[in-house]
C-alpha cells in the first residue's frame, strides 16, 4: 500500500538532515530515509574525525619544533589515543542514535534502508512505498572512486573510511592521489612516524588549486620526510606478503604495508532511479537549478550536485531548498565566492576562482602574491611559518574574483578574502583598510602592493 506523505528526503547527510528537520518543524509529514548513518560522511568518516587526526598530528609537529625556538623536547606519538577519541567523540562507535532521535524530536519519521524513485512522485524505501505530495529531496552523497588499476579489485586497500577507523597504523603507507583528502591524511599519518609515499598523476599536488600552493605544499611535505612522486601513475598493484607491491609508470616498484586510495569521489546514484523520478545527470552529477530543483517536485542538495563536496555547501543548499519547497522568498544559489580549506599544515584556504579558472572564464586578470614567511607575523612565528597569499583581480571590474591564503591558520584568514570576493569589494578599498599588526592576515597588504605593481 502506498502511504501519502508531504515530503520524502532520500539521504540524511548534513544537508538532508537539515532539510528533513526544517520541513518537519514546519508542520509537514516528512519521511527521512538513510541506508547508513544519519549525519552522513562528515561526522563519521570525513571532516570531523579527520580533523581530530590532523589536530593531533599538528601537536606532534609543534612539539618537534620546540628545539628551534624554546628548548628541548621529546615527542612520543601514540595513535591509540587518537583512535579512542575518534570513537568516543566523533563517531560514538559509528552509532547514529543521537542523530536519529534529534530528527524524530522535530516531528519527522525515519526509515532505515535504501531508496528508489519509481515515478509518480513515489519512493520505495525498504518494504514501504511513499508518495510525496510536496517534494522529494535527494541528498545521496558520494562514494570513493576506485580506479581500474590491474590487481586493485582483489586487494585489501584503504579508502578514507578505513583510514579513519584504523586502530593501529602500518609502518609504511602509499597514498594514491594528491588531492585534499590524500594530502591531509598523508601528513597526519607521517607525523605518527608512518613512512608515507604520495603517488599523484598530475604534475602537482592539489591540482584544482593555485599552482603556487600545490608546489609549496610538496616542498613542505618532502621536508617532513614524505616521499612525493608527481607525474606518476600506479600501473598495477599486487599483494606482497602482508603488504602491497605497486608498479609505477616510472618503472619503479614500491613496496608498502598498506595502500590508501584517494583519487576522487562519485555520486551515489546506482539504483536510485533518478530518471524515473524526473531527474537527470549533468557532467556526472545530479542536475539542479539555482533553487536546487532537479525536476518536478524533485530537489537535490549536497555533494551529488557537483557544486563542491563540502558540508558548508550542503547546508547552504539545504536552506535554499527548504525555502523553495515552502514557497518562501529566498536568494538563488550563488557559488562565485565558494570557500574551501585543505587542512594541511600550513592550511590552504581559497575562495572563488583560481587564476587559471578565471582566464578560462574569459576574465582579464592580474595577480598579486605575498610570501607569508616574510611578514612580521611569519618572522615571529618562525617554526612552521611557510605560506603565501595570492589575489586574483578582475582588471575590468576592479575587484577580486579569487584568493588563496596559505599559512598557519590559513582557513581562518580566509574569512576576509571570502567576504572580499563575495561582496565584490573594490580592490582600491581593500588597500585603504587598516590591517591589525602583527597578524597573518596583514600579509594582504603585501599581496595588494604586488597586485598594484603587476
Amino acid at each position: 500500500m502506498t502511504e501519502m506523505v508531504d515530503v520524502v528526503v532520500v539521504g540524511m547527510g548534513p544537508g538532508g538532515e537539515e532539510v528533513a528537520g526544517a520541513l518537519a518543524q514546519a508542520g509537514l509529514r516528512v519521511i527521512g530515509v538513510e541506508r547508513e548513518l544519519v549525519g552522513g560522511e562528515c561526522p563519521y568518516w570525513g571532516c570531523v574525525p579527520s580533523k581530530m587526526m590532523i589536530r593531533s598530528g599538528d601537536l606532534l609537529a609543534e612539539g618537534r619544533r620546540i628545539p628551534i625556538m624554546a628548548g628541548g623536547s621529546r615527542v612520543d606519538p601514540d595513535w591509540s589515543m587518537v583512535a579512542r577519541r575518534i570513537r568516543a567523540e566523533a563517531t560514538d562507535e559509528w552509532d547514529d542514535k543521537v542523530a536519529v532521535d534529534r530528527f524524530l524530536r522535530k516531528g519527522g519519521e525515519f526509515v532505515r534502508g535504501s531508496a528508489r524513485l519509481v515515478g509518480g512522485y513515489r519512493v520505495v524505501a525498504g518494504s514501504r512505498e511513499f508518495e510525496a505530495s510536496r517534494a522529494i529531496v535527494l541528498n545521496v552523497g558520494t562514494t570513493s572512486t576506485i580506479p581500474p588499476i590491474p590487481g586493485l579489485a582483489g586487494l585489501r586497500y584503504w579508502t578514507n573510511r578505513e583510514a579513519i577507523a584504523a586502530q593501529s597504523l602500518p609502518t609504511s603507507l602509499a597514498v594514491l592521489g594528491g588531492g585534499a583528502i590524500g594530502v591531509e591524511l598523508a601528513q597526519a599519518f607521517a607525523r605518527f612516524n608512518v613512512g608515507v609515499t604520495i603517488i599523484e598523476a598530475a604534475p602537482r599536488l592539489l591540482a584544482t588549486e593555485e599552482p603556487e600552493a600545490g608546489d609549496l605544499l610538496a616542498d613542505v611535505l618532502r621536508e617532513e620526510g614524505i616521499d612525493v612522486r608527481l607525474g606518476t601513475r600506479a600501473e598495477s598493484v599486487a599483494a606482497a606478503g602482508a603488504g602491497v607491491a605497486i608498479r609505477l609508470s616510472s618503472g619503479a616498484t614500491l613496496s608498502v604495508d598498506r595502500l590508501l586510495v584517494s583519487v576522487g569521489r562519485h555520486p551515489n546514484i546506482d539504483g536510485l532511479g533518478l530518471e524515473e523520478g524526473g531527474g537527470s545527470l549533468e557532467q556526472g552529477h545530479i542536475g539542479v537549478d539555482n533553487h536546487m530543483r532537479a525536476g518536478e517536485r524533485l530537489w537535490a542538495v549536497g555533494d551529488a550536485t557537483g557544486h563542491g563536496a563540502f558540508t558548508h555547501v550542503s547546508m547552504y543548499q539545504a536552506r535554499i531548498a527548504v525555502a523553495d519547497i515552502l514557497g518562501r522568498p529566498h536568494a538563488e544559489a550563488d557559488y562565485h565566492a565558494l570557500p574551501r580549506v585543505t587542512f594541511t599544515d600550513p592550511e590552504i584556504g581559497a575562495a572563488g576562482l583560481t587564476e587559471a579558472q578565471a582566464r578560462v572564464s574569459g576574465i582579464r586578470v592580474k595577480t598579486g602574491v605575498a610570501d607569508q614567511s616574510k611578514t612580521a607575523r611569519g618572522w615571529i612565528h618562525k617554526a612552521g611559518n611557510r605560506g603565501l597569499i595570492k589575489l586574483v583581480e578582475d582588471v575590468d571590474r576592479g575587484h577580486l574574483v579569487g584568493a588563496t591564503a596559505m599559512s598557519p591558520a590559513g582557513g581562518e584568514i580566509l574569512g576576509l578574502l571570502t567576504l572580499a570576493v563575495q561582496a565584490r569589494v573594490p580592490t582600491g578599498q581593500l588597500r585603504e583598510m587598516i590591517y591589525a599588526y602583527p597578524t597573518f592576515h596583514r600579509g594582504m597588504e603585501d599581496a595588494l602592493a604586488d597586485l598594484a605593481s603587476s
